[in-house]
């Protein structure tokens, strides 16, 4: 299975969102609280080119967006192979 990290903050729906997807599918994922670390903010902007918003996931070394974008994906059956890693 492909390695998942997600950036999250407090208090952020799309982040409830997303990470309850992922934990309904059983996913192992790092969730990464960047709303007050500045570093973790930055390393997050850099990683997605420029992204700032809540949350940012990342399968393997893709970024693939934000919540709305992991929905997109899931919705169109893409999500799975992503997260075996095909």
């Amino acid at each position: 299975m492909a390695k998942v990290e997600i950036y999250t903050r407090a208090f952020c729906p799309y982040c409830v969102r997303a990470v309850s997807l992922l934990k309904d599918k059983g996913v192992e994922f790092t969730e990464i609280d960047a709303g007050m670390d500045v570093q973790k903010k930055s390393e997050m902007v850099q990683r997605s080119g420029g992204a700032r918003t809540f949350p940012q996931i990342f399968i393997g070394e893709a970024h693939i967006g934000g919540c709305d974008d992991m929905m997109a994906l899931e919705r169109a059956g893409k999500l799975d192979p992503m997260l075996e890693g095909l």
